[in-house]
């Protein structure tokens, strides 16, 4: 499925995530915390991975498009556990 987001908005749910968060969704899908911190917006690539998004400049920070949502899924369903997001 594909997803898309301004880059802004992808920046506020994690900003909002609960400290160990990014470590916690790279256990659960197995990969590193790296390639998680990547998909909202760092850009360490030696030791973490690409993930499945493309950000086009544009207002809001730009559009974030997802091929892959599954690290959003995860932290999206952190938040909502959390009560940090409300649906």
């Amino acid at each position: 499925m594909i997803k898309q987001m301004t880059f802004n908005q992808l920046r506020k749910i994690k900003d909002t995530l609960p400290t160990g968060s990014m470590q916690k969704i790279a256990d659960e899908l197995g990969i590193s915390a790296d390639t998680v911190r990547n998909y909202f917006g760092a850009q360490n690539f030696d030791s973490g991975e690409s993930c499945g998004l493309h950000l086009e400049a544009g207002p809001d920070g730009g559009m974030v498009v997802f091929d892959d949502t599954k690290i959003l899924d995860v932290a999206l369903e952190m938040l909502c556990f959390e009560g940090l997001l409300k649906l």
